[in-house]
């Protein structure tokens, strides 16, 4: 018994339990799917859009979807910085960018700007009520994560305050294998936004 008091006095053990503790808490939080009318455990809801909404088993997305793009919209994925999908997003012209799993207009190229992060980036979505935002703790820290309003697929994440010159002041970071280029007349640059 003493040894067992020991040990748990003793600051690798502190710090092992609460480390292992914390892993814990990120995966459960990670790995769980929030419907539109569920708090969420980590953070509040910022942009709850009431669109019509896709639902498909895992099953079903796999067939419509390639393996990257289920991966990051079904499980909250990740493309690697700088890859093909990137180098093609910079070389596309006027359009619109729909989402690959459902094919709801996300972005315009009138809003589409480099800021070289090596991810497709939107100082704006087309259409508000097309995407939802959230706060996202996976990570240990906060992230406002960006999500399809109509299908819920994960898109990536919106940062504000970054300094890029942009009427709003944010910047989309979306990941490039799951937006659906449709080339098209030239997109009307939205109305210049007040910063706030």
């Amino acid at each position: 018994m003493n040894t067992f008091k020991t040990k748990l006095g003793n600051p690798f053990y502190i710090l092992l339990f609460v480390s292992l503790a914390s892993v814990s808490i990120i995966t459960f939080y990670g790995k769980t799917k929030f419907k539109k009318n569920q708090s969420l455990p980590t953070g509040e809801d910022k942009n709850m859009s009431e669109q019509k909404t896709v639902t498909k088993t895992d099953e079903e997305w796999k067939e419509v979807l390639s393996e990257k793009q289920f991966y990051i919209l079904r499980k909250a994925g990740t493309e690697r910085p700088f890859g093909e999908e990137y180098k093609e997003f910079s070389k596309q012209g006027e359009g619109t960018y729909a989402c690959a799993g459902c094919n709801t207009e996300l972005f315009t190229s009138s809003t589409k700007f480099d800021s070289k992060c090596g991810w497709p980036s939107f100082y704006d979505p087309s259409d508000a009520k097309n995407v939802n935002t959230f706060e996202d703790f996976h990570l240990g820290y906060k992230r406002t994560e960006v999500r399809c309003a109509v299908c819920d697929g994960h898109l990536g994440h919106v940062f504000e305050g970054e300094g890029f010159d942009t009427p709003t002041d944010k910047r989309y970071c979306i990941n490039g294998a799951i937006l659906k280029f449709v080339p098209g007349q030239k997109v009307p640059k939205p109305k210049t936004l007040e910063k706030e």
